[in-house]
């Protein structure tokens, strides 16, 4: 069975479902996903890098976890089942606001067209990641990583930027 996608108009109103792979076939279809941002007990951002078999934006460091809520899923339980799936531990995450965006992988020509929930937990103990979805870890300073997204976005996902500024804005 494939995983499926929210699909949403420019309103955010739900207007159905499409497999995950095809919505992000060019042109893209907008569709819900969230960004979740685990801090440890000094603010710091626990990012990951993408796994290189990830299917687009692969090998790129990132927020600590990224997906899509399945359909009739509640999207905080969604982003709380992601976050133990990829790092292999779980929090309590919050909301703290939605952007929508789209970027295209260079590599892949695979699109991100998507509406962007934050959700912000915190957590202490170190991650054990999945290696499919996981290369890397590493605990980062907010500002300094604010400060290198500017400096080098080539090295992170294009989506990083604008959720670290919603984080910052609620810390």
């Amino acid at each position: 069975m494939s995983e499926r996608v929210v699909l949403v108009n420019g309103s955010g109103d739900v207007i159905g479902s499409a497999d995950k792979l095809a919505a992000h076939q060019a042109p893209g279809m907008l569709h819900v996903a969230f960004s979740v941002v685990v801090l440890d007990d000094d603010g710091r951002v626990l990012l990951q890098r993408r796994a290189a078999s990830k299917h687009h934006f692969r090998g790129l460091w990132s927020n600590t976890c990224c997906s899509h809520p399945r359909p009739g899923e509640e999207l905080v339980a969604a982003g709380e089942r992601r976050l133990a799936e990829e790092m292999g531990f779980t929090a309590a995450l919050t909301p703290v606001g939605s952007f929508t965006y789209r970027a295209t992988d260079p590599e892949t020509g695979l699109v991100e067209h998507e509406v962007d929930h934050v959700l912000v937990g915190r957590h202490a103990a170190e991650p054990e990641p999945d290696p499919h979805e996981v290369d890397d870890w590493r605990w980062v300073d907010l500002g300094e990583l604010i400060d290198d997204v500017a400096a080098r976005p080539g090295r992170y996902t294009p989506w990083l930027s604008p959720v670290l500024h919603l984080v910052s804005d609620h810390t």
